[in-house]
């Protein structure tokens, strides 16, 4: 698999990941509002050491991003699905051209399979669900499978 470079020429695989950053990143991902002083206390280093350790961690390419979890039903996105899209011949780059233009798309993957994308989606209705199927037909075929619950929520990674 290729290494991504990061415009600092290294990559995420390059980070020095010890014990410290590890719990860093553990605490993070457990709740990212967390405080430098508060990540301190829990990791035993001083605000500063934990802000340089995590600008390092972000310049790396470890972090990628803080974000805040959403419940799409109550923004009015009342219906989720998994869209699968199988390119017609010339289409595969159109259709993840189609993915990132649709803000409704929440998360798109390629993958190895005659289903070249899989993506998640929230919609707010099932109507809604058709116009965006047919942004994504014009391409290929759609196969949609609604969402009816997530036994395992989005969750960070294991780190250790």
């Amino acid at each position: 698999m290729a290494k991504e470079r990061r415009q600092n020429g290294r990559t995420a695989e390059d980070a020095q990941l010890d014990d410290t950053n590890l719990q860093l990143l553990a605490e993070l991902q457990a709740d990212a509002r967390l405080s430098l002083a508060e990540l301190g206390r829990r990791v035993g280093l001083s605000s500063p050491a934990v802000a340089e350790r995590l600008g390092r961690l972000e310049r790396d390419g470890v972090i990628l991003g803080y974000h805040a979890r959403l419940d799409p039903r109550a923004l009015g996105l009342a219906l989720s699905a998994v869209i699968r899209v199988r390119p017609a011949p010339l289409q595969l780059e159109q259709v993840g051209t189609v993915a990132r233009e649709s803000a409704e798309v929440v998360e798109c993957r390629r993958i190895t399979d005659e289903d070249c994308y899989v993506m998640l989606v929230h919609v707010r209705s099932v109507e809604h669900l058709e116009e965006l199927i047919d942004r994504f037909a014009a391409h290929g075929q759609t196969t949609t499978s609604i969402v009816q619950s997530a036994p395992v929520p989005p969750r960070g990674i294991d780190v250790g």
